[in-house]
């Protein structure tokens, strides 16, 4: 088992083996996560599902996530990412295993919701760790390999499943996804350390005031938190939302990709964002060096987002999977909100501040995967045509993109200049 160097921190070899093994229940979750986009259209034909069936089945997953977020943030306090992700895991075992065993749309609904709980700790037991075990520039380097390789899990999640389907079909897949999960605790209860449950430093009696209080309070009266809970919810929420649904049946839908063409995109956007959280890794350390919060990167950078969104409402038809890359890439900019709140709170309150932002997040997943669906069933009974539809429900998202960004701009700007 893998032991603290000095004080808290680990040492390289055992840092690496540690990030190994969260990787892999991160690789599995995302793989999990993303899968519906690429099983969207056999499990339309199969079970009859609409827009908006389809939107809350993907949403579900998110909603069980969001669900645990409070809870799993105390607990990753007091009791350590080991401990917590192992237990957490448990439950995403039965929830792949119902999911295969589902013959309706509400088992499916209810699986999803389970197997979204079971695996909402799979990034924030490592990222609490990491601000305890790491120093704060290679914290986001492993923050942003940590995404790379759930983007290598939502690339896994498209071609690859793709070509399996014929063979095992998808209740074979979430079978053989219960047995790696299983096999990613294994890997968890050997390579990662246990936990020191006092928030106290080495040798003192007492707990700092940050860890005494095991509320949410100190969280979310924070001036920082509060700064990025909008491009939180709305830009990175979305974000995932288009990169786990919707990029899939608008390729379809509108662009006229077969299924294998439409997962071949998904593919390419999912290999899109790996490289791009792989280039965040190399480069992050040498931004923080030079000064360069993440708050003022995502001020210059998350801008490109919207006009690219503005370019696929544009051409609709024409708007392929090209430009949905183009899109998810250029929203990466926000995922440098995550670590950076984690940093701006007491470690004592790492698991909490984290999973308080991931709540945002993933509630925003929820509301943006159900509501685009919800958009595109209320603009086909106005008449309108199945492209009109889409371009429709992706402009409103995009006009929800910006006031989020201006209320995070606002607030950046008050505390810059306070």
């Amino acid at each position: 088992m893998a032991t603290p160097a000095s004080g808290e921190q680990l040492a390289p070899n055992a840092a690496v083996i540690v990030f190994l093994a969260f990787a892999l229940a991160y690789f599995l979750s995302a793989l999990v996560r993303a899968i519906t986009a690429t099983l969207s259209p056999t499990l339309s034909v199969e079970l009859s599902l609409n827009a908006s069936d389809l939107g809350l089945l993907a949403g579900g997953y998110f909603f069980g996530f969001a669900l645990t977020q409070l809870p799993l943030g105390n607990w990753l306090d007091r009791h350590g990412p080991r401990k917590v992700i192992l237990g957490f895991l448990s439950v995403a075992v039965l929830g792949c295993a119902a999911f295969a065993m589902a013959n309706s749309f509400a088992g499916l609904l209810a699986a999803r919701v389970l197997t979204g709980m079971g695996v909402s700790a799979c990034l924030m037991a490592p990222l609490t760790g990491y601000r305890r075990w790491l120093n704060p520039a290679t914290q986001l380097r492993a923050n942003s390999w940590m995404l790379m390789t759930g983007s290598l899990g939502m690339v896994a999640a498209t071609l690859p499943v793709q070509w399996l389907m014929p063979m095992t079909g998808w209740r074979g897949l979430f079978w053989a996804l219960a047995v790696l999960i299983g096999f990613s605790m294994v890997a968890i209860a050997v390579a990662v350390p246990a936990w020191r449950t006092s928030g106290a430093t080495p040798g003192s009696d007492t707990e700092p005031p940050a860890a005494s209080s095991k509320g949410y309070g100190l969280i979310w009266r924070h001036p920082y938190f509060r700064q990025m809970l909008p491009i939180g919810f709305v830009n990175y929420g979305g974000m995932v939302a288009v990169q786990t649904l919707w990029a899939g049946p608008w390729m379809v839908n509108v662009a006229g990709y077969s299924a294998q063409q439409a997962a071949a995109g998904l593919f390419g956007i999912n290999l899109s964002m790996l490289t791009a959280f792989w280039l965040w890794g190399v480069i992050n350390p040498r931004l923080a060096r030079r000064g360069l919060a993440p708050e003022r990167l995502i001020a210059w950078g998350l801008p490109l987002s919207f006009g690219v969104l503005l370019s696929i409402v544009w051409l609709g038809e024409g708007a392929g999977w090209l430009l949905w890359a183009l899109f998810c890439v250029s929203s990466t900019f926000v995922a440098l909100s995550q670590p950076a709140v984690a940093l701006a709170l007491p470690a004592e309150a790492a698991g909490r501040a984290l999973s308080a932002f991931n709540l945002a997040i993933f509630a925003g997943v929820f509301v943006v995967q159900w509501g685009i669906g919800l958009l595109i069933d209320a603009l086909a009974l106005l008449g309108w045509s199945e492209p009109a539809q889409y371009r429709g429900a992706v402009a409103i998202f995009g006009f929800c993109c910006v006031l989020a960004y201006l209320g995070f701009l606002r607030a950046y700007r008050q505390r810059a200049h306070a």
